[in-house]
């Protein structure tokens, strides 16, 4: 069975007998916060009972600690289960995406049997969007998915040109979707979120996810974030009652907490990703100047993702991403001893 995301740890583990330095997931490699899995372990005494399916405590949690109100966020087993959801709720004819960018959009925009528009990323400028992707954002388009910053690239759009596009989207009567899965890892956060914008514009909706920045993939947590509460009682109605469960409540709440945690995660990540940045470049590699906390680079050279396996090491091959190809690569960024063993294992392949 084919898969399109990286962090593939059991087909390696079921290939090799043991586990991989996995540089394909861009997870904190600070692991789970030792409070989220103390949480964790005390909520299996509620094991036995239904989870609340409206999380109300844990989205009582989200909302003190984002300033938005509780009734204009709603939680699910990750982002994914949330993409899935509003596709559903919203059943749009036309969506218009970049490429390259995630691929679970046009995953669940296929169930509808929705007209995808891509708008592609140019290598030439680093895969930056520019003001021409105004002109593609036109009446007729219902959804408009964007990734901030974007995965693959790391890129982020210029906040005043998110605040043409947001525009843009509302005179064409499309709905904006901001996915700021790995918004966290930026330099300051707070600067590029469009968290400020959501009271005054019902037609936007931004995705969050505990997985990236808490080390949390295996718990399946995230949020929606929207003022039109009637598309949030949609989505929810697009999917099983019980999509959080129990531990998966515990641990959102518990990580809220957890701000020591990020503040070493946040450390770790500043200083070793020039770090991992130099040293794919001095082995030949164009590196895109990303910003989150993987990078994407290029190096045409036969095999690289398996001999790097054969090493024990798992490398993100972007050939499968529409608008890459052949030879481009997303590496995380995680520990120094980790980026130290990465960068050595593709010194001996190259």
């Amino acid at each position: 069975m084919p898969l399109i995301h990286g962090g593939d740890w059991a087909g390696y583990k079921a290939q090799y007998g043991g586990m991989p330095l996995d540089f394909s997931a861009n997870v904190s490699p600070l692991g789970l916060p030792d409070g989220v899995r103390r949480a964790m372990a005390q909520s299996l005494e509620n094991a036995h009972l239904y989870p609340d399916p409206l999380c109300r405590a844990l989205r009582a949690g989200l909302a003190e600690h984002l300033g938005q109100p509780a009734e204009q966020i709603l939680c699910g087993a990750g982002a994914a289960d949330l993409i899935f959801r509003l596709v559903l709720a919203v059943r749009p004819k036309t969506a218009l995406v970049t490429a390259p960018t995630f691929a679970e959009y046009e995953q669940a925009l296929a169930l509808t049997d929705c007209r995808v528009q891509r708008y592609t990323l140019r290598p030439e400028n680093d895969f930056l969007l520019t003001e021409d992707f105004l002109a593609a954002i036109r009446p007729g388009v219902d959804l408009v998915f964007l990734c901030e910053p974007n995965n693959p690239t790391g890129r982020t759009t210029p906040r005043p040109l998110l605040g043409r596009i947001l525009a843009a989207c509302e005179a064409a009567g499309a709905k904006l979707v901001v996915d700021e899965c790995f918004n966290e890892f930026l330099a300051d956060p707070a600067a590029h979120t469009l968290r400020g914008e959501l009271a005054a514009h019902p037609g936007l909706v931004i995705l969050n996810a505990f997985t990236k920045w808490y080390g949390m993939a295996g718990v399946r947590l995230g949020y929606a974030l929207c003022s039109d509460t009637e598309l949030l009682e949609r989505m929810r109605a697009c999917g099983q009652p019980w999509a959080v469960s129990v531990e998966a409540q515990a641990a959102g709440l518990a990580a809220l907490q957890e701000t020591e945690y990020s503040a070493r995660l946040r450390a770790l990540v500043a200083g070793q990703r020039p770090r991992l940045t130099a040293g794919l470049a001095a082995l030949g590699c164009r590196v895109i100047p990303g910003e989150a906390n993987y990078i994407l680079f290029s190096r045409p050279e036969p095999d690289l993702t398996a001999r790097l396996r054969a090493k024990g090491v798992l490398l993100r091959d972007c050939a499968n991403y529409p608008g890459l190809g052949p030879g481009w690569y997303r590496a995380a960024v995680r520990t120094e001893q980790e980026n130290n063993a990465f960068l050595q294992a593709m010194k001996e392949v190259l």
